[in-house]
């Protein structure tokens, strides 16, 4: 247990660290090629954030575990929404741009939704799950935010008025890979060592999924936007949680189903239910009080919420 605990430790601190240097290069070249650190927040880092559910999930695919799969992704969302979201925004509140309010969440929204009618098969009335047309479904909704992100890659003339560091391409692209490489190694050892002791205390595949595995290959995104948001980067902070959520529902499911077909316990819905509720909340967050921000009361709320539902979730597993 002691030679866990430390693995354990080092796994996070490899986390801190692999975020930091990504935060880094990533802000870098987005000033460097005159693009917002939003559109770099929604695609490098929330790609290489979303890398070990992704690796996970492809993983729990193959070897027949979709509880596993759909709790990690679901859990994965909520967790980035409700802790990760609410963590940052405590630290310092989340002001957003008016795309991020008006496109980027509602298209994570959509994902959610898409994500409840495919899963159950509520038109074809099929057995619930995702097949693999459903995954080509996905994949092409993925391919179509893809194309939203990149005709956003627009020159943003407050860049001009920041300080920034100046860094070599060489260093740049260093910081990043390897940033994205200790977060995968990071999250990796993370998970496998929480799950090896969840898994001595006989607690079942779904919990697992939905709990320790999603926290656990969140990680990455929840060391990225808390030092994001430390540096005061809150478009890198909150476009890594939309971008996360729209990559491990499209992208992610998507690859999974076209793997091996899925099959869906309709139990996860309740989950959908909140992930959905709570990206409302997000989107109404941005209309009332500070506009275009998440408040410290509203990321403190986010965080109650999920604690509050976490613990319900487990109750019943008693």
């Amino acid at each position: 247990m002691v030679l866990q605990s430390i693995i354990l430790i080092g796994g996070l601190l490899l986390l801190v660290k692999g975020a930091d240097w990504l935060v880094d290069g990533a802000s870098v070249l987005a000033k460097k090629h005159k693009v917002s650190d939003l559109a770099i927040g929604l695609t490098i880092v929330a790609f290489g954030t979303s890398a070990p559910e992704l690796v996970v999930n492809s993983v729990a695919s193959v070897a027949g575990y979709p509880d596993i799969v759909f709790g990690n992704v679901i859990g994965s969302n909520n967790f980035n929404l409700f802790i990760i979201l609410g963590i940052a925004g405590l630290i310092t509140p989340l002001a957003v741009k008016s795309s991020s309010v008006w496109k980027e969440i509602p298209f994570s929204l959509l994902a959610a939704v898409v994500l409840l009618f495919l899963a159950n098969n509520y038109l074809s009335k099929e057995i619930p799950g995702l097949s693999r047309i459903d995954g080509c479904i996905l994949i092409l909704l993925f391919t179509g935010f893809l194309y939203y992100v990149f005709t956003q890659l627009k020159a943003d003339p407050s860049l001009d008025e920041l300080q920034i560091k100046s860094y070599s391409n060489p260093k740049i692209w260093g910081l990043i890979l390897i940033g994205l490489a200790g977060l995968v190694v990071g999250g990796k050892v993370v998970v496998d060592i929480a799950v090896s002791m969840a898994q001595s205390l006989g607690v079942s595949e779904k919990i697992i999924g939905l709990t320790i595995v999603a926290a656990g290959t969140s990680l990455p995104e929840l060391a990225t936007s808390v030092v994001a948001s430390m540096k005061r980067k809150n478009d890198i902070a909150i476009g890594n949680i939309i971008g996360s959520n729209i990559f491990n529902i499209f992208l992610i499911l998507g690859v999974s189903s076209l793997i091996k077909p899925l099959n869906f316990q309709p139990a996860f819905n309740q989950d959908i239910y909140i992930l959905i509720g709570g990206t409302i909340f997000l989107f109404l967050a941005m209309l009332i009080g500070k506009k275009k921000t998440l408040d410290r009361w509203e990321a403190a709320l986010l965080l109650i919420s999920y604690v509050t539902y976490t613990v319900f979730l487990v109750t019943l597993e008693l």
